[in-house]
């Protein structure tokens, strides 16, 4: 085994002990507030174990990793986790099989929210902790990834920030470990600020913390079934909107904030497009909900700021079953879960900025049209943009209409109806968590559909996390050849 591939194994080591640490937090919550189940401190154990033992067996002297190695690391990441934060799921009193403890926690890890617990309060309160602990490691995790590591790799388009991440931000933070330090700082304050809004508004301490955990996540696992539906109560459902957003914006622009620009937050394009297209959204089904669903005034605008905010951002969060919202509505919810939020961010989707980029370009050729000798340069966020870097994010766009066309195919090949398998494959892919329609809507879960469907909504939930051509790109053999 080469050094490179030791290192992957090697850090992965490392991440499992992280895990099984992470594990000793439900093991005190079920002491205190659960049955007294040891099933946390075995998991614990079990996961230290291994992760030890593939730090013993792949020591080398060369830690260095090239570009393949890079992409198996980001892949593995995800995958040792998953399988490792299963455990817990299987050996609870909850007794799930194989398939559904590593779809719960695929659906954990990648802040996705889709769920096949029935009911969830039935759950211990260690198993929610633990949940809520899966999603917000996920979202900080794609966060450091999504400035440290994608950049560098080129993946469709992410390299637009790498000079953010390296060269404008060395002036800031020297190192890539600094910038992953400031940002979990600013992460763990923000979901410490966001839980103590819960608890200041009705919450209790468990439930304010956990849903803390899952809004900066943007994951939307909930403590309890019915979601924010469970509170009915705007002031938290107002708070949760606020930190969906604070979620969802750059947290690269966080760090440039507090070193000194103020206008940050104004002056990014990426967090103006969202911004727009969210109050967008939100006027346009508030106008339909108070036309053709005859709603008032104040019903709608609650519901609508709520779940579209949810929506938009992958959350998944809900306080209404709005499947049954009508056509238009059922259709405008489909476009948001694969549209998604800002790159930089915890969440997911195709995201704004490459819709942006696309529509600065159709901007320029119908320019070209009116003035052939026209030189017009693109420039996104100050920096230039060419060709070759158009190609990448058109590439990233149409591999992700096609794995969605596909993997809505597929789902259909288990028997799920039409809108099953459609809402399924842009949830999965997307990472926003309940679907549409009457099996894995808002007001459902994913419970009943078939272990194959399942397989095929995790292999979903990881392309679209790791921005597909992270995975994809393990499976061609041209790519290990030089």
């Amino acid at each position: 085994m080469n050094s490179g591939i030791k290192t992957v194994f090697l850090i992965s080591g490392y991440l499992l002990i992280i895990l099984s640490c992470v594990m000793i937090i439900p093991y005190v919550v079920e002491q205190f507030m659960g049955d007294g189940s040891h099933v946390f401190a075995i998991c614990s154990v079990l996961t230290a174990f291994i992760g030890i033992l593939l730090i013993i067996t792949n020591q080398t002297k060369n830690k260095k990793l090239n570009i393949q190695h890079a992409f198996l690391m980001t892949t593995l990441a995800w995958l040792f986790i998953s399988l490792f934060g299963s455990l817990p799921f299987m050996f609870s009193t909850l007794n799930l099989n194989f398939t559904d403890a590593y779809f719960e926690t695929m659906s954990g890890i990648t802040t996705t929210g889709s769920t096949i617990l029935i009911d969830v309060e039935r759950s211990s309160k260690g198993i929610l902790i633990w949940r809520a602990l899966l999603q917000w490691l996920g979202g900080i995790g794609i966060i450091v990834m999504a400035i440290t590591i994608l950049p560098l790799l080129n993946v469709g388009g992410m390299q637009v920030f790498r000079a953010e991440s390296s060269d404008n931000s060395e002036k800031i933070l020297p190192r890539s470990r600094e910038i992953a330090l400031a940002i979990f700082k600013i992460y763990f304050v923000l979901t410490i600020a966001c839980a103590s809004f819960y608890f200041l508004f009705g919450m209790n301490v468990f439930d304010s913390i956990a849903h803390s955990m899952t809004t900066i996540a943007t994951g939307g696992f909930s403590t309890y079934t019915n979601s924010f539906g469970h509170f009915d109560s705007f002031e938290i459902e107002l708070v949760a909107i606020i930190f969906i957003i604070m979620g969802s914006i750059p947290f690269l622009s966080y760090i440039k904030f507090i070193k000194g620009d103020r206008l940050i937050f104004f002056s990014d394009k990426q967090i103006q497009g969202f911004i727009f297209f969210l109050i967008l959204s939100i006027l346009t089904i508030l106008i339909y909900s108070m036309l053709y669903l005859k709603s008032d005034l104040v019903t709608a605008i609650r519901t609508t700021l709520f779940n579209v905010t949810s929506i938009i951002s992958g959350t998944g969060y809900t306080t209404n079953n709005y499947s049954g919202w009508g056509n238009f509505a059922v259709f405008y919810f489909l476009l948001l879960m694969l549209v998604g939020g800002c790159a930089g961010s915890t969440t997911c989707g195709i995201k704004i900025f490459r819709f942006q980029i696309i529509g600065q370009f159709i901007k320029k050729q119908i320019k070209n049209i009116f003035y052939p000798h026209g030189v017009f340069p693109v420039k996104y966020n100050k920096q230039a943009i060419d060709e070759k870097f158009l190609s990448s994010v058109l590439t990233f766009v149409c591999l992700y209409i096609g794995l969605f066309l596909l993997l809505s195919l597929l789902l259909s090949l288990t028997g799920l109806d039409l809108i099953t398998s459609i809402s399924g494959a842009a949830t999965s892919l997307s990472n926003v968590g309940p679907g549409l329609g009457d099996t894995i809507g808002p007001s459902e879960n994913f419970a009943y559909i078939s272990n194959v469907a399942k397989w095929f909504l995790i292999v979903g939930m990881l392309l679209g996390r790791l921005e597909l051509f992270t995975v994809l790109i393990l499976f061609l053999p041209s790519f290990w050849k030089n």
